[in-house]
């Protein structure tokens, strides 16, 4: 039988509030603000809901409310592209713009197409201003539905789901999609409209300015008696904490910070987090589920051990969660990418990892996720890693978003049928980018005739291989013939000629060769 890698050693469970902690930095990135604009937007509202008076209750929906407030903004990012061209700088933008009157018109006029041609610019512009309150509209609604979706997903309450209907209202009725106004918006939601403004124009103007801000759209925008709590007690609600510690602060007015996820409770919440991800591209609907799928059953066609396998199919659900952070004008353009553009693209697993780092409990989950686009030969991204820090299920993974991307549209490029996506990544395989033994288990799993030799480098047999990963184990000439159950003369040829065919004279060479052709866990033959 062959040799596994160690099962990842036991990690503290993670709390809701952390996974969704780490949902909100993905969000972030989407909104194109710093990571824990959405945590500090949280904190300021919990501070808000106490001077307002709100009950136990109201302030624990305000804060979840704040939090992911944003949680639908991606799913209309396909379409915000269309209008604007970068769709997180001008999300970024907005946040310096009241939207109503001239100076919001302003904003949409200067940003249609945005880094388009003239002609583009003017047909795009045409388009959109002849029912430019219908298309937000329709923006607006589909945001709303899906961060009710999503909300109802990762196990947030009716109060909070109820409350993400009126993200885009205003107090003055001037808001989308049916005009509430007034107390008709849910007090919680009118505090996360406050607050989350507050912090961006706290943060770019200081305190002076988020309080002539919010001065200013009193009575429009926001509540004006949570205006004025505000501008009585600006300094308290708005102050602090430190950049090192906003995470942790945070996390201490979470409603259930304390309550820890069982394994099933977490796999959902990991579902929904891919779920969320594969909104922000039409052609990417499905993508994380299948991929999470794939490489769970890739993991067991190459004989790793159960909390490996389940290890990779979580990572499978979490692995482009960096994708929030890059615009979908680069992910929708339908030719090739500037230097620039591949750039970004080429950061969004470390954003992954950025984003997952730091709830404990999925370290493993962020570094294996991370690495899904690494190659065997180093020629991979972000890190650029190869051979012996990419374990089996690190090769695993990247061999079934390879091959799941494959079957599905791109902008630039058909679905390709599984014959064809089996054909890319075994030339992959050729190249030195993949691992044969990792491409061929998910051929397998994905219903594929494995080729035998192709996981069999320097002519070795199977038995041979077997042998290579024993040695390279430390294994002696009769352990090796107790494993395999042979006698030790019949073990030290195998040895020999083992050794000949890989041009190695000891257990050094034997375990770089291994490392090098991912044969430290060989599928077993």
């Amino acid at each position: 039988m062959a040799s596994q890698p160690a099962a990842p050693a036991p990690r503290p469970a993670p709390s809701r509030a952390e996974v969704l902690a780490a949902l909100s930095v993905a969000i972030d990135l989407g909104l194109g603000q710093p990571a824990e604009h959405m945590l500090r937007s949280a904190l300021i509202a919990t501070r808000i809901a106490d001077r307002a008076g709100l009950t136990r209750a109201q302030r624990d929906c305000t804060y979840y409310a704040t939090l992911i407030m944003w949680i639908g903004c991606h799913a209309d990012s396909h379409e915000y592209a269309q209008w604007f061209g970068d769709d997180i700088a001008v999300r970024h933008d907005s946040y310096l713009v009241d939207w109503s009157g001239l100076p919001y018109q302003r904003f949409l006029l200067s940003n249609i197409a945005r880094g388009q041609t003239l002609m583009r610019r003017l047909s795009v512009m045409a388009s959109l201003l002849a029912n430019a309150r219908g298309h937000f509209s329709q923006l607006i609604h589909s945001h709303c539905t899906s961060a009710g979706l999503l909300a109802d997903q990762i196990g947030l309450g009716g109060d909070v789901q109820t409350a993400l209907a009126f993200t885009f209202e205003r107090f003055d009725g001037g808001g989308l999609p049916s005009g509430a106004s007034g107390d008709a918006i849910p007090i919680e939601m009118r505090v996360a409209q406050l607050a989350e403004m507050l912090e961006v124009h706290a943060r770019t103007y200081g305190v002076e300015g988020a309080v002539a801000m919010a001065r200013g759209r009193r009575g429009g925008q926001f509540d004006p008696r949570l205006v004025d709590l505000v501008i009585a007690e600006a300094e308290a609600i708005l102050t602090g904490p430190a950049a090192g510690d906003v995470w942790t602060a945070a996390l201490r007015e979470a409603p259930d910070r304390n309550t820890r996820l069982d394994e099933d409770a977490l796999d959902v919440l990991l579902v929904a987090l891919g779920d969320f991800v594969d909104l922000k591209c039409p052609f990417t609907l499905g993508h994380s589920r299948a991929v999470a799928a794939l490489a769970a059953d890739g993991a067991k066609a190459a004989g790793l051990e159960a909390d490996n396998v389940a290890l990779i199919r979580r990572a499978g659900h979490v692995h482009d969660l960096g994708r929030i952070g890059v615009s979908n004008q680069i992910w929708s353009k339908p030719g090739p990418l500037s230097a620039a553009e591949f750039e970004r693209v080429r950061l969004h697993p470390y954003m992954t990892v950025r984003i997952l780092s730091q709830v404990a409990g999925l370290e493993q989950i962020a570094q294996l996720a991370g690495n899904h686009h690494e190659c065997v030969d180093g020629s991979g991204y972000p890190r650029g890693l190869s051979d012996a820090a990419l374990p089996m299920t690190d090769r695993v993974l990247a061999a079934a978003v390879s091959y799941q991307s494959a079957l599905e549209p791109r902008p630039y490029r058909e679905p390709q049928t599984p014959d064809t996506a089996a054909r890319r990544v075994r030339e992959r395989v050729k190249k030195g980018e993949l691992d044969p033994a990792a491409v061929e288990a998910v051929l397998r799993a994905a219903g594929h005739r494995a080729e035998r030799p192709k996981i069999r480098p320097g002519g070795l047999t199977p038995r041979e291989i077997e042998v290579l990963c024993l040695v390279a184990r430390g294994s002696s000439n009769k352990e090796i013939a107790k494993t395999l159950v042979i006698s030790e003369k019949t073990a030290r040829n195998h040895v020999e000629r083992t050794y000949a065919k890989i041009g190695v004279s000891n257990r050094i060479g034997a375990s770089m060769y291994a490392l090098k052709h991912g044969l430290v866990n060989p599928v077993a033959s």
